[in-house]
């Protein structure tokens, strides 16, 4: 049997506005995440479909108390201690560095809680995998430049960087500049802050915007390796391979732009130019990108060292009228239902198999390491008189996925490490909901907000504790 290599990272992953709650708290600024609502608007703010720049009263907006991480994480991070954990991924909020983006000085109190943060996480031994941007903008930078339309934030994001890089130097060594980047072109608002006014060319700002946070992640990764000279920066994209629902030449066809949708953005971070059919895409839909002098030799020069990765499902596409009708939207990325496969409660295609071909056309395309930094299964979770919950789906679900994954080490795919997502209970980023429940360990909220947020330890917890103990032997 195969065997994952030594020194492999195990461990969890998380983003700051799902658990950490105290979103005004100690000189926090208000961030974007922090206007999405539960309910049927959610989705049109994530959009960018309408502009909703405070907090609505009456309106329920889970990321303002989340599950309390901010007063909680020691006992948190001993509870993925016992667990065995070997890294923990985790975001910073930008908001808490720089309450508006734009500030003169950072703030101190935001800074020095990642430092208590990140030496708790030291303590046990547990390595810090930090992700400078996940879904998080200053709504003040919305407010006043309009977000990442506008090159400004370039210079911002820049001096956010520099400055977690110097404090957190001698505590953090992998980096990863932008949560799933691709997500940009499907919620704009999430992505990157986006609103769009009626008439405006969308697709012409979401690109624009796009080359912004591009400029950003290389300076962020030059930035990096001059501070931190054996800092591993990174990128990460919201992975799953396209499959053709047919062998018809088009919907082949139609599969591969679909991934290249994607891979657009890991193909300039990774390999430093636009490629040819991202040139093409942008003439054949009269798209001008502005750029600045030395935008081209500072994406060249400026290259990400690994490829981070969240892979949750497959999708499949079909150029056929009467097929594109079956269509599944549990997900961002709407997907034809695939007959060989099953879906989660939410809709999402479960397809192990779709994880191995993934990390191989991933490295077969990059030949850099790759870091599954998101893996789950969101499903409803029902406590048993005792307390205790049997979640042997999620289980199954891990179970198969990281036997997919070691198939994958054992094709000659270099991965660092596994950091499932939602270790604990957070808030569902798509759907806002509690009740779509991932982690090893169960948090007593509801979707209303309602709960002692008490933890309690699922089935899985003892299940993955032992996967990390054998180093992936015992699945």
């Amino acid at each position: 049997m195969s065997k994952f290599p030594k020194g492999f990272l195990w461990g969890g992953a998380v983003a700051a506005n799902q658990v950490e709650g105290a979103y005004l708290e100690d000189g926090k600024g208000l961030t974007s995440v922090d206007l999405l609502p539960t309910g049927a608007k959610r989705w049109d703010v994530m959009k960018g479909k309408v502009e909703i720049l405070k907090p609505v009263e009456g309106e329920f907006y889970p990321s303002h108390k989340a599950i309390d991480f901010y007063h909680r994480y020691k006992e948190d991070i001993a509870l993925f201690a016992e667990m065995g954990f070997k890294a923990l991924r985790i975001s910073i909020s930008w908001a808490r560095i720089f309450p508006n983006g734009d500030d003169a000085a950072p703030n101190e109190a935001g800074l020095q809680f990642y430092d208590d943060l990140f030496d708790e996480m030291r303590k046990y031994d547990i390595e810090p995998v930090v992700t400078i941007a996940h879904f998080d903008v200053p709504v003040h930078l919305i407010e006043a430049y309009g977000s990442w339309r506008n090159r400004k934030l370039v210079q911002f994001f820049e001096t956010y960087a520099k400055t977690i890089f110097a404090r957190y130097q001698d505590k953090v060594k992998y980096w990863m500049t932008f949560n799933e980047i691709n997500m940009l072109l499907h919620l704009p608002f999430v992505g990157a802050g986006l609103v769009f006014k009626e008439g405006e060319d969308e697709l012409q700002i979401k690109y624009q915007a796009a080359h912004h946070q591009l400029v950003a992640s290389a300076l962020a990764v030059k930035a990096g390796h001059e501070i931190i000279p054996d800092a591993k920066i990174g990128c990460m994209l919201a992975a799953g391979t396209t499959y053709p629902y047919t062998s018809n030449p088009d919907d082949v066809a139609k599969a591969m732009e679909r991934d290249r949708e994607s891979f657009f953005f890991i193909d300039v971070q990774s390999r430093g130019k636009y490629p040819g059919y991202a040139k093409r895409f942008l003439k054949d839909n009269n798209l001008h990108i502005e750029m600045e002098e030395n935008d081209e030799e500072l994406l060249k020069e400026h290259t990400v060292d690994y490829i981070g990765f969240s892979y949750y499902s497959s999708r499949t596409t079909s150029t056929d009228p009467e097929i594109l009708k079956d269509i599944t939207d549990g997900n961002v990325f709407a997907s034809v239902a695939n007959p060989y496969l099953k879906a989660s409660e939410w809709g999402w295609t479960i397809d192990p198999k779709g994880f191995r071909i993934t990390a191989n056309q991933l490295y077969d395309r990059y030949e850099k390491p790759l870091f599954v930094v998101e893996n789950g299964l969101g499903a409803i979770d029902e406590l048993n008189a005792d307390g205790t919950i049997d979640d042997d789906y999620r289980i199954d679900y891990l179970k198969e996925h990281i036997a997919e994954m070691r198939e994958a080490i054992e094709d000659g795919v270099d991965i660092i490490g596994y950091t499932s997502w939602g270790p604990i209970d957070i808030v569902s980023a798509s759907t806002g909901e509690m009740k779509k429940r991932y982690g090893y360990i169960y948090v007593d909220r509801d979707n209303e907000g309602k709960g002692s947020l008490k933890r309690s330890k699922k089935k899985s917890f003892a299940w993955y504790k032992q996967v990390i103990a054998s180093n992936g032997e015992q699945l």
